[in-house]
């Protein structure tokens, strides 16, 4: 432009306009613009672009080249040079969203942007910032052209990443790109969609804005300048690189995305995860994820049996996702192994209920998803067939199954035609073979919960299947007429019949009359029989034809067979109950004993009855009309061991709802608290309820312990605490609410303390969250006990509970002294109220006149009295005192006394007494208060000196005590009384113990209701696993081998005699002389646990480091394949199509292990503890392992050798295992030879898990040991880092391709081990990288990302493990890519960006508290870590890890959440 023409512009500007006008003036000058025209002219111009291409008075513009000068003229004119830069900005901005569709102007518009960043008037940072805003707030104004806006703003953005950007200025372009990425067809699909006809295809315009968009984010996420982490592509962009056009540009980009992303995926899978499932071997609950949800969402959450991987490899779960997990896909088939296999183990229903989703059909109103469950009801469905296919080949498992089945349904996890309709299919397609009435059984149980009706409205529908169901019976299929079931299966038709014409009487046309008329006649002829008394009386001896007859009455006749079932158990009518210190007016009624109903005919009965029968049972029981007999109680029991599923519920919960004042009178609440500590304990923690159960006890010990005189009630629920607490396995909280101090009792804040270190040492914490809350839980059991443990005690704890005991205070001396500053008043009283003539009038004065605090001392007070001759004191008195007062009180009576006993001891050991004199005075006054007068509780003051033992003579008391001819003959007694260890199979009648007799003098006082299992030996079951544990804490090992000697008949009697042998072992691993640890066993019924029968023989070997062979662990884990590792879906069943485990027929020789054969899964009621036969096989293979006289490196030298080294040598050659050919292993195990390696390292993983963590040391160090021989470790050098992947593949997948390595199996079975450790015990993985370093060579790197990269998704809700965890693999990094480091051979950074894009990802996992998301975000701390760590490293590593920082002129993500910088401060 001339000077002329500029001083025009100049003039007009300074005379009429703003500044604003004049910016204008000069840019519309340049573009060739009429100074009018705005928005509106821009639409008029594309209309009549022609009219002004032709015209005769346009005049042009000025060349580009002046710009700059007449720009700077326009500088002069002006003093606010800020607001003057302000307004060009905001003037070039309108015009880049006015003019885009204009090429020449937009050409110009980037020409004078360009030109003026170069000379510094331009800031990039704020304008691009303003530019991307404004062409966002556009897009709602202008119907067209976005293209094309886009366009030129990308080619703004282009030119301004040549400049220095700030990191925030490249997150708001990133983040602008991928917006206009995911929208940029949406213009042409809205066209496309008004024209349905018309097929899409995207304008070039919209091409050309594509391209551009892709040339910005390649620009940003280049290695090389490092604007935006690659990583940023990879989680932002996967939604919309599907839509992208075909062709190169969007091809190269798509094909970068997703080869990175594979590789990030791997990083966060473990190896052949598909295999993964749950085991049901092992109650531990294994958190699959972390997600940052609600609190009270956590436990269904986090304990989800299994997760899908997302595209990332992360773990997720929940009812959404597991709606689309497409059938035949691998997560559907890792689903149905878990499934099946849970059908074949019936694991709690509480597990069910957290893990499945509601059919379709059930769910007629919405409801927000379940974030726990995982398969869908298409799954069960599914699988529910399957085990129908395969119990059709089968006679015994189908009770177990019809249960499960029952419970399904009832829940709604089960659509009821989609069942059938499926089921009818099949058979029609004959895949299954229905030649008996199996299946008609099956669904005669179902039909009276209406499922037919509740599931859908439509008649029809309901008709229409009831029609298919009766298509499948099967008549006179049966040759055998000898046993009740097929008298059961021969009539079930007919039972269907009529159940389903009760129903549906639209039936009756289209069913067989003479079906009709079967049934009839079958229902009258039984009942005929019932009125009549025929073949009823004698229900014990019921021929085969009569209980199977019975049977089928069940399934249309329940009310008559539940009142034949009532009317057995009342044959022996009733009397009253009568007792010395009862009135006439106060006696009750009893029913008198006869023969439980035994389980063989209860487990016959249909489901429906059960339930009928069971709440007929509760009213007799617990109305209070009448006291029930024993036989009628465990009647009532074993109902609910035989069908755990269908008839459970929380009886404290159900009963009080049904009779609220049951918990106020003392028969029922009596009878119920018997129930739950004799019969339920271990049901109880089968479903998963008995912490519920121990807050309800708790509840009832805090409102009684204060009460005078209710001591019989008290100390029931005492011990019922006391065996729950011992029944927990993981983490409890002491109290349900987790606040202020616990309202139970000094023993049980003792026992809750064991408790804690025997669940935490032998099976570890599952969770890290729990960690946290250990040290406050631990100060509020501890905030009102005086109690401190001993050194001895100590030291077998856990760390984690040893530290937070360790510094308490030993209050001890504080208790002595207290005594002596109360032992003037407290004999004086004494000498007034237990002389032998002392008053008994005075025992309501001291009652009601003395002080607690001299109260606690007066079974102190009496001791001192005695002088060594208890008949000098008056021991009525003092009984009735301590039945009068509370139960709080008489404990504090049992502490103080041990407390002044062990006080009196020492000085008169220290007035040269002698000692054994000395203790045989003090066994006998101890024996006078509780044999001869039953003064105290046995089991508390037991527990009380047990809790002495930092005094040496304790323990020694404690087994003199036991060994007393006077409790062994109550044992005696108790044991003759109660029927065995397995009182569900007693067939005679039961013994009701005489009160006093049964409880003692103590709680039997003023008592009315006779004991039904209660006994004074009975509550000594968990005091004596506690007497065992304290003696070899204290190395009396002889006199813990005579306790078990006594006891070990006993000890069976223990609901949970199978985990304390168990739990023992393992918490005194190494620890413990061969000949206890036998003793220890034959705690055990060899019978029925399926040890090897060589296990005795190597635990009793003279020879102390004798071992067993290979052959003998090879055998070991190929029984947890065949048992507890969920079953691969294309495995080939052997004959018994429901059992695969070594038979008595494989060759082997005096050393192999297990050679017996199981006739199939147990029931519960026939394994309560440990519960599950899964859980039995898992547990019996721990027990062997820890009885092994071995050292724990030969046994995971061995375990090792087999699963990395040994498969292939297995499957091709008989040689290594002396006697066990390959062919009869592959044909036992029903898997091919590819598939039994893979499950073997499974078996061995899983196995390991339960282990103690002596073991795992050895194997992190066997592992690391392996990878040191391997070519990647000694030969670094030749390795390019990339060539190991192969050695890494799934070992599933290796297997095929027979590429397995040594190096790819052990990894697969620490990965395998990982999966089923607890949390806490993760602590110790780190061994395994300091064995290994320092690295030298990129495979080994590789390999060592590989073995720990899985579990920091796992750990990223511990923040001191995540840390620890992510510090040692950098450390591993420093090791090959520092600045000193010395690598055996060259390496580039970029031989690791997948691992530069995991470490973002898992950082941002960590941030996120699970999945990541659009808004996930690290952490500060994180960063802040990490950023010390990089100044360790090369330049060219630290570039790519730049935005790592909580720098803002380095990191994107410092730079867009500014709290990061604020927190790391």
């Amino acid at each position: 432009m001339s000077t002329r023409a500029f001083n025009n512009v100049v003039d007009t500007s300074i005379d009429c306009q703003p500044i604003r006008s004049a910016v204008l003036n000069l840019f519309n000058l340049y573009l060739g613009r009429n100074g009018s025209e705005n928005t509106d002219d821009c639409t008029r111009e594309r209309q009549n672009k022609l009219q002004k291409c032709v015209s005769a008075n346009v005049v042009l513009p000025p060349c580009n080249e002046q710009f700059l000068v007449d720009f700077q003229q326009l500088l002069y004119q002006f003093s606010d040079q800020e607001q003057l830069r302000l307004m060009v900005e905001s003037v070039l901005i309108s015009l880049v969203i006015q003019c885009s569709n204009h090429a020449p102007r937009a050409e110009f518009l980037v020409y004078a942007i360009q030109r003026l960043c170069s000379i510094g008037y331009i800031n990039f940072d704020t304008f691009l910032m303003s530019l991307l805003s404004s062409v966002t707030a556009a897009k709602s104004s202008i119907c067209q052209g976005i293209s094309n806006l886009h366009q030129l703003s990308c080619k703004i953005i282009l030119n301004g990443l040549k400049f220095d950007l700030k990191p925030a200025t490249h997150a708001e372009i990133f983040y602008h790109m991928l917006n206009w990425l995911e929208k940029w067809d949406q213009g042409q699909q809205e066209r496309n969609e008004s024209n349905s006809m018309r097929s899409w295809n995207p304008d070039r315009s919209a091409i050309v804005c594509l391209h551009s968009c892709l040339d910005v984010i390649w620009l940003l996420v280049e290695d090389d300048k490092g604007r935006v982490p690659f990583y940023e592509l990879l989680r932002n962009c996967l939604p919309s690189i599907e839509r992208l056009p075909d062709d190169m540009e969007s091809f190269t980009i798509i094909l970068e995305i997703h080869k990175r992303r594979d590789m990030l995926a791997m990083h966060m899978q473990m190896l052949d995860q598909h295999l993964h499932c749950p085991s049901f071997g092992t109650t531990r609950c294994i958190p699959q994820a972390m997600t940052n949800i609600a609190t009270h969402q956590a436990k269904t959450t986090r304990y989800s049996p299994i997760t899908y991987p997302s595209v990332f490899g992360e773990p997720l779960h929940g009812e959404e996702l597991a709606d689309i997990i497409g059938k035949g896909t691998l997560d559907w088939d890792r689903a149905m192994r878990c499934i099946r296999h849970a059908m074949r183990n019936t694991p709690s229903p509480d597990w069910w209920r957290r893990v499945l989703v509601l059919a379709p059909c059930y769910q007629k109103q919405p409801h927000a998803p379940a974030f726990g469950a995982v398969f869908t009801s298409e799954m069960i469905c599914e699988a529910g067939l399957d085990r129908v296919a395969e119990l059709l080949k089968l006679t015994n498992s189908w009770l177990r199954f019809a249960e499960l089945f029952h419970f399904l349904i009832r829940c709604g996890a089960l659509d009821v035609y989609d069942f059938v309709d499926k089921l009818m299919a099949r058979h029609a397609d004959h895949q299954l073979v229905i030649k008996t009435n199996h299946v008609t059984w099956l669904l005669t149980q179902i039909q009276h919960e209406n499922v037919l009706h509740a599931s859908s409205t439509n008649p029809k529908k309901a008709e229409t299947a009831a029609s298919k169901m009766l298509s499948l019976h099967k008549e006179g299929t049966s040759s055998d007429h000898s046993s009740p079931e097929s008298i059961l299966l021969e009539y079930i038709s007919s039972c269907q019949t009529l159940q389903l014409l009760s129903q549906y009487t639209a039936l009756r046309g289209v069913i067989n009359a003479e079906h009709i008329h079967k049934a009839e006649q079958q229902k009258i002829e039984w009942l005929r029989q019932a009125s009549e008394g025929e073949s009823m009386i004698d229900y014990l001896n019921m021929d085969d034809r009569s209980t199977g007859m019975f049977w089928a009455l069940s399934y249309v006749s329940e009310p008559h067979a539940c009142d034949t079932v009532i009317s057995w158990l009342k044959l022996g009518g009733t009397e009253l109950l009568s007792a010395s210190h009862l009135q006439s007016s106060d006696r009750i009624t009893m029913m008198r004993e006869v023969v439980p109903v035994p389980v063989s005919l209860l487990s016959g009965l249909s489901l429906h009855m059960r339930v009928i029968l069971a709440s007929q049972l509760e009213e007799t029981m617990f109305s209070g009309k009448v006291v029930a007999s024993i036989a009628l109680v465990e009647t009532y029991a074993r109902l609910f061991l035989i069908a755990p599923h269908s008839l459970f519920r929380t009886h404290f919960s159900h009963l009080t709802i049904r009779y609220p004042s049951m918990l106020r009178e003392p028969g029922p609440s009596l009878l119920l608290l018997e129930l739950l500590n004799y019969r339920f304990l271990s049901l109880y923690r089968y479903v998963g309820k008995n912490k519920t159960l121990m807050y309800d006890t708790t509840k009832i010990i805090a409102c009684l312990k204060r009460k005078r005189g209710d001591h019989r009630t008290f100390r029931l629920a005492e011990n019922l605490c006391i065996n729950l607490l011992l029944s927990l396995k993981e983490f409890f909280a002491a109290k349900k609410d987790q606040e202020g101090p616990t309202d139970i009792t000094e023993t049980l804040n003792r026992i809750t303390i064991m408790s804690l270190a025997i669940a935490i040492k032998t099976r570890g914490v599952t969770d890290a969250d729990h960690l946290l809350h250990l040290p406050p839980m631990i100060e509020q059991i501890l905030a009102t006990s005086q109690h401190t443990w001993s050194e001895k005690t100590l030291r077998h704890f856990p760390s984690l509970l040893r530290n937070n005991l360790i510094g308490r205070t030993d209050k001890r001396g504080i208790a002595i002294q207290a005594w002596k500053q109360a032992e003037k008043t407290v004999i004086n009283q004494c000498t007034q109220l237990l002389p032998p003539d002392a008053d008994p009038s005075y025992v309501e004065t001291y009652i009601s006149h003395s002080f607690p605090q001299h109260r606690q001392y007066l079974c102190a007070g009496a001791w001192i009295l005695m002088h060594d001759h208890p008949e000098d004191i008056n021991s009525a008195n003092l009984a009735l005192v301590l039945r009068e007062i509370s139960p709080e009180e008489v404990t504090a009576n049992i502490y103080n006394l041990v407390d002044v006993i062990f006080h009196h001891l020492q000085m008169e050991l220290q007035r040269q007494q002698p000692l054994q004199e000395l203790l045989k005075k003090t066994c006998a006054n101890l024996a006078y208060l509780i044999f001869t007068h039953e003064l105290v509780p046995l089991d508390i003051l037991l527990l009380a000196l047990i809790d002495r033992d930092d005094d040496p003579h304790a323990l020694s008391i404690v087994v003199s005590l036991l060994e007393s001819p006077v409790l062994q003959e109550k044992i005696k007694v108790y044991i003759d009384n109660c029927g065995g260890p397995e009182h569900w199979l007693f067939s005679g009648t039961f013994k009701r113990g005489e009160l006093q007799k049964a409880l003692g003098n103590h709680s039997s006082w003023k008592e009315r209701f006779p004991p039904f299992f209660d006994d004074i030996a009975a509550r000594l079951l968990p005091v004596i696993p506690l007497i065992i544990y304290r003696l070899i804490e204290n190395e009396a090992m002889d006199a813990a081998d005579r306790v078990l000697q006594l006891y070990s008949t006993f000890v069976q009697y223990y609901p949970l005699h199978f985990t304390f042998v168990r739990d023992i072992l393992s918490y005194f691993y190494d620890y413990l002389p061969r000949k206890l640890i036998l003793r220890i066993l034959n705690v055990l019924n060899f019978k029925k646990i399926p040890f090897s029968k060589c296990l005795l023989l190597h635990v009793n070997a003279s020879n102390a480091v004798t071992s067993p062979p290979l052959e003998y662990f090879t055998v070991l884990l190929l029984g947890i394949v065949n048992n507890v590792i969920p079953p691969l879906n294309n495995l080939i069943y052997g004959p018994g199509g429901d059992v695969r485990v070594p038979d008595n027929n494989i060759p082997m020789s005096s050393q192999a292990g297990p050679s017996f054969a199981f006739k199939g899964r147990k029931a519960f009621y026939q394994i309560p503890d440990p519960g599950t036969y899964a859980q039995l096989i898992l547990e019996t293979a721990v027990i062997e392992i820890l009885s092994l006289p071995g050292p724990a490196s030969y046994i995971i030298s061995t375990l090792v050798q087999i699963v990395v080294y040994k498969p292939p040598t297995l499957i091709q050659t008989s040689n290594c295992l002396h006697g066990i050919s390959p062919s009869n292993l592959l044909s036992q195990s029903g898997y091919t030879s590819q598939q039994l390696p893979c499950m073997l390292i499974q078996a061995c993983g899983l196995l390991l898990a339960q282990l103690p963590q002596e073991f795992h040391a050895q194997l992190y160090t066997k592992a690391a040991q392996v990878i040191k021989d391997s070519w990647w470790f000694v030969d670094g050098a030749a390795s390019t880092g990339f060539d190991v992947s192969y050695a890494l593949q799934d070992p599933t997948q290796a297997s095929n391709d027979n590429t397995c390595t040594p190096v790819g199996n052990v990894v697969s079975l620490l990965h395998s081990f990982f999966s089923n450790l607890p949390q806490e015990w993760l602590e110790g993985t780190n061994l395994i990288i300091e064995h290994l370093r320092p690295v030298k060579s990129i495979a080994v790197l590789r390999i060592v990302f590989r073995i720990m990269s899985p579990l920091l998704p796992r750990v990223a809700n511990s923040r001191s493990l995540f840390t620890k965890m992510l510090l040692m693999l950098l450390n591993v990094l420093v090791d090959v890519f520092g600045k000193d480091s010395q690598p055996s051979s060259p390496v580039e950074a970029a031989d690791i960006i997948d691992i530069i894009d995991f470490l973002h990802h898992i950082i941002l996992y960590e941030g996120q508290g699970g999945p990541v998301e659009a808004t996930s975000k690290p952490r500060a701390e994180t960063l802040a870590m990490f950023e010390k760590m990089l100044e360790k490293l090369r330049p060219d590593v630290q570039h790519l890890l730049s935005h790592l920082k909580t720098d803002v002129n380095s990191s994107i993500y410092a730079a867009t959440h500014p709290e990061l910088v604020q927190n790391a401060m």
